[in-house]
C-alpha cells in the first residue's frame, strides 16, 4: 500500500508542476483533465502527508522520552505519542478507503425510475411521496431535476415517473436508493383503520452517453403521436409525443413532457440509453462471485431495502439494520444520514473483501 502511496505522491507533485506551466491552460480539454486528476488525488495525498507527519511525530516523541529527564516534558511527549498513535490508526483506515477502486459511474448524472408496486392507488400515492422526497434531497444537494416521463392517477398519485438528476457525484449517493421501498400505514380510504402494506420500486441508473451505449437504428421503432392528459392548451393539437420501441429488449419509452417533438425524442433516447447501460451493469454484477459483490447499492432490484412505518413514525433500512424515528423529515428529503450509513457499510464490505483476497 505504501509503495503505491509514494508513487501517487510523486505523480501528484509532477501534476502540480505541469499545472503551473504557463501554456497548459491554452489546451482547455487537457487542462480540465489535469484539474480533475488533481482534484481526485488531493484527498489521498493530504491524508498520506498527514500520515507521514504522524510517523515523524511518533519518532520524535520516542526520542524525547529516551533523552528527556524533566517529568513535565516527558508527560508532554507521552501525550503527543498517544495522540499521534491514535491518529495514525485512523489515517491507515482512511487511506485504505481512499485507495479502494472507484466506481467509474460515481460522478455521473442519474436517471431515476419510480414505479408503484403492490397496493393499487395507495402504492401510487406513496410513489409520488418518494418522488417528492428525492426532489427535496436533490435541492439540498443543489442538483438539478428534470422530469422525463410520468404516468399519473387522478388522486395525486403516480403509477410511474422517470426523472434525471444532474449534479456532481449524483450517482455516488443516489445509487444506494435502488430497490423496493415498503410503506405501512392506514390509507385515507380505509374506514376500519387497518394498516395496509404497499410497495414502490426504485431504479437508479447512471446517465449513459452515446459512447457508452451503441444503439442500432434498425433495432428502434419511433412513433410520434398527440400527447394526452394535462399539459396545456396545445397538448392535444400537435404530434409532439414520442414512443420508442427497442426490439432486442422489448423496452418501450414514451415521452410527452415537452411541447417539442425533438425535445421529447431526446429525452426518450436518454432514458433508453440509461436503461440499456443499466442492463449491462446488472449483467456484470450478476457475473461476479457472491464473495466479491458488494450488497449495498448494487443489490437486486427486487430486494426490499427500506420500510416506512407511519404508525410508529420510523424508517428502517434493512440492508444495514438502521432505524430512525424521523419519518416526516426523511420524506421531506432528509436522507443523508441513511446514505452516509450505506456508504460506510459498503466501504467496510469492500475493505473486508480486499483483506480476504490479500
Amino acid at each position: 500500500m505504501f509503495d503505491r502511496l509514494e508513487d501517487l505522491l510523486h505523480h501528484y507533485e509532477e501534476l502540480m508542476n505541469t499545472l503551473s506551466e504557463p501554456d497548459v491552460a491554452n489546451d482547455a480539454k487537457r487542462f480540465r483533465q489535469l484539474m480533475k486528476e488533481q482534484s481526485d488525488l488531493t484527498p489521498i495525498v493530504d491524508a498520506y502527508k498527514e500520515y507521514k507527519q504522524c510517523r515523524q511525530n511518533i519518532e520524535d516523541s520516542l526520542a524525547m522520552l529516551e533523552e528527556e529527564t524533566d517529568e513535565e516534558m516527558r508527560a508532554l511527549a507521552k501525550e503527543e505519542l498517544n495522540d499521534s498513535k491514535a491518529r495514525l490508526e485512523e489515517l491507515e483506515v482512511e487511506l485504505k478507503i481512499l485507495l479502494l477502486p472507484k466506481d467509474p459511474n460515481d460522478e455521473k448524472n442519474v436517471i431515476v425510475e419510480i414505479r408503484a408496486g403492490a397496493g393499487g392507488d395507495e402504492a401510487a400515492l406513496f410513489a409520488a411521496e418518494i418522488y417528492r422526497m428525492y426532489i427535496h434531497y436533490a435541492e439540498s444537494q443543489r442538483w438539478k431535476v428534470e422530469t422525463l416521463e410520468v404516468e399519473e392517477i387522478g388522486i395525486g398519485g403516480m403509477k410511474s415517473v422517470n426523472f434525471m438528476i444532474t449534479g456532481q457525484g449524483a450517482y455516488s449517493k443516489m445509487k444506494y436508493e435502488s430497490g423496493v421501498h415498503r410503506v405501512q400505514r392506514v390509507p385515507e380510504t380505509e374506514s376500519a383503520g387497518r394498516i395496509h402494506t404497499s410497495t414502490v420500486t426504485v431504479a437508479v441508473m447512471p446517465e449513459a452517453e452515446e459512447v457508452d451505449v451503441q444503439i442500432d437504428e434498425k433495432d428502434i421503432r419511433i412513433d410520434v403521436m398527440r400527447a394526452s392528459g394535462n399539459g396545456g392548451q396545445c397538448v392535444n393539437t400537435t404530434d409532439s409525443a414520442v414512443r420508442l420501441t427497442h426490439y432486442p429488449t422489448g423496452i418501450v419509452i414514451y415521452s410527452q413532457t415537452e411541447k417539442s417533438q425533438l425535445q421529447n425524442k431526446d429525452k426518450a433516447f436518454a432514458l433508453l440509453r440509461a436503461k440499456l447501460y443499466d442492463l449491462e451493469l446488472q449483467k456484470k454484477q450478476d457475473a461476479e462471485s457472491a464473495e466479491r459483490r458488494s450488497q449495498i447499492g448494487t443489490g437486486d432490484r427486487s430486494e426490499k431495502i427500506r420500510t416506512y412505518n407511519f404508525p410508529q413514525g420510523r424508517v428502517t433500512d434493512h440492508r444495514i439494520n438502521l432505524t430512525l424515528y424521523k419519518l416526516e423529515k426523511i420524506l421531506d428529503g432528509d436522507i443523508q444520514e441513511i446514505i452516509d450509513a450505506c456508504i460506510a457499510a459498503d466501504q467496510a464490505k469492500k475493505l473486508s473483501n480486499m483483506e480476504h483476497d490479500a
